[in-house]
């Protein structure tokens, strides 16, 4: 019998990167026999997720080189060429039949180890526009998994892929079918076995989204009294749902009719329970949205690396699976939200069939193929 097949994940920083890089690392594992190693940074997710997840950790020093300081990027330039050297010492002893990396700080010196041991590679990149590590790695690898058409160009043998998302996403009921079972359970169904209650689910990522916990409860009292029947239920991340509960409890809004957490448990729950969402544009984010098959109104974060959510939600966009809002300031974003949402809220046609849309960007096999990539590139 062979060696099993040995995989090195690198990467991470944000839950966009470490939660696919994950769902990856238990595929090769559990459908490939895998033994996996990852590589990252003391300053991401990584650092707990990853241990959490039963995986050894191996960590870098490496920094950041956008949207930051001079000084900042100079200390990163000095210590690259010494995340490198450390890549190639893991790469050497681990030993790993290929390199997947998913983007983020680790991402580019462990790739370019493995480029230079000529290791096989796979570049995994859930953004419309690659991050600075995968630009730079993306003409040298051996193969690519991309979330987006247009993502292809960047890499050499890309193959759109997707974005691995929890099976329970992909189970949730199309708009006009839940609708249904919710109108049945509240005794309410109309001639066409639909009801006028409406479900707004605002989030902002763990972080949350300042923008949304300053904006919604002032425009909250006029939204409801737009869309009779409205429910808005409003996750404002770490440290900011006092603050939220207090404004919208003052904007004179029906308390009845809207609930505000700091976080929000089982999520393919609570897109199951919406009619609409109003969120950011990372890269796990739309492609929640797209298995879920639920409308959204995304409003990009504008501090994004390399605009990337940007970039995220004009590929939604353009093909009508959502709407997109460019942030601006908080006065504005009231009259904009307020119509945006009133609009579509009102508009059950146009969200079933921007449902409809968004569900067919979805990738349901998406780590079944990223896998199998990855046992293709080792020859298994």
């Amino acid at each position: 019998m062979g060696q099993p097949l040995r995989v090195l994940i690198a990467g991470g920083g944000t839950g966009g990167h470490v939660i696919p890089a994950l769902a990856i690392a238990r595929e090769l594992r559990d459908e490939h026999g895998a033994e996996m190693r990852f590589v990252g940074t003391a300053r991401g997710l990584e650092t707990r997720l990853v241990p959490e997840a039963g995986f050894p950790l191996e960590l870098i020093r490496v920094g950041q080189l956008k949207n930051v300081s001079l000084a900042t990027r100079v200390r990163t330039l000095a210590d690259l060429p010494l995340g490198v050297v450390r890549c190639v010492e893991l790469v050497r002893s681990f030993k790993p039949d290929v390199v997947v990396g998913v983007g983020g700080y680790a991402s580019g010196p462990a790739m370019m180890a493995a480029i230079l041991l000529q290791v096989p590679t796979l570049a995994f990149e859930p953004n419309a526009a690659p991050g600075l590590a995968n630009r730079l790695v993306g003409r040298f690898v051996s193969a690519a998994a991309v979330n987006f058409e247009e993502t292809r160009r960047y890499f050499r043998g890309a193959t759109v892929t997707g974005i691995p998302v929890r099976r329970e996403f992909f189970g949730i009921a199309p708009l006009p079918e839940a609708e249904r079972a919710r109108a049945s359970s509240a005794g309410s169904i109309s001639k066409d076995g639909l009801t006028s209650t409406r479900r707004l689910l605002v989030f902002g990522g763990s972080q949350g989204a300042r923008v949304f916990n300053t904006v919604m409860p002032r425009i909250a009292k006029g939204l409801l009294e737009e869309v009779p029947g409205l429910r808005i239920l409003h996750q404002t991340g770490k440290g900011q749902a006092e603050s939220t509960e207090e404004a919208y409890g003052a904007s004179g809004a029906d308390p009845s009719r809207w609930k505000v957490a700091a976080y929000l448990d089982d999520m393919p729950r609570r897109f199951a329970d919406a009619d609409l969402i109003l969120c950011r544009s990372g890269a796990s984010t739309v492609a929640e949205l797209a298995a879920a098959g639920r409308p959204a109104v995304l409003v990009p974060f504008p501090g994004a690396a390399d605009d990337h959510q940007m970039k995220n939600a004009e590929a939604f966009a353009r093909v009508g699976a959502a709407e997109l809002r460019v942030q601006a300031a908080d006065d504005l974003m009231e009259a904009f939200l307020l119509s945006d949402l009133s609009r579509l809220l009102l508009d059950a046609g146009r969200l079933v069939e921007m449902g409809r849309r968004v569900r067919g960007l979805a990738h349901p096999d998406a780590v079944r193929v990223i896998g199998q990539m990855v046992a293709t590139l080792a020859g298994r």
